[in-house]
């Protein structure tokens, strides 16, 4: 497309869409909740390497779990340079923590599920050997 401020190479919607496997909607979307502000070039939207960069943390954050409540968070602990950073990095970590912890308990439930249903395939397993005798 063109160049940002700095000779920073700017990427269409299109052009950002498909960099980031995304749908052009998805960015909109992201856009329309505050946690992209992609440049306009008369009615066009451009993306930076800033907006392209603050997107695959959204992604990265979505794939992990994670609220658009919470990204936000996250995203303003890059955005913000200034005092309060060490606490909010702190509730970070908080947060991380406690999504480890649910997906472990999801992964116990999951694995607890797993063992009952091959208990109850061997159960069924061992009627029909003996009713085909």
């Amino acid at each position: 497309m063109n160049e940002a401020q700095g000779n920073e190479p700017l990427k269409s919607i299109a052009e950002a869409a498909e960099a980031l496997g995304v749908t052009q909607r998805t960015l909109r979307f992201y856009e329309d909740k505050g946690l992209i502000s992609p440049q306009r070039v008369g009615t066009m939207r451009a993306y930076s390497k800033r907006e392209m960069g603050r997107m695959q943390l959204i992604l990265r954050g979505k794939r992990l779990g994670f609220s658009i409540r919470e990204i936000g968070e996250f995203l303003s602990l890059y955005d913000n340079e200034e005092g309060g950073k060490v606490e909010q990095m702190r509730h970070l970590q908080r947060r991380i923590n406690q999504r480890v912890e649910e997906l472990a308990e999801q992964r116990d439930a999951i694995d607890q599920t797993i063992r009952e249903l091959k208990q109850m395939n061997a159960e069924a397993q061992e009627r029909i050997d003996r009713a085909s005798n």
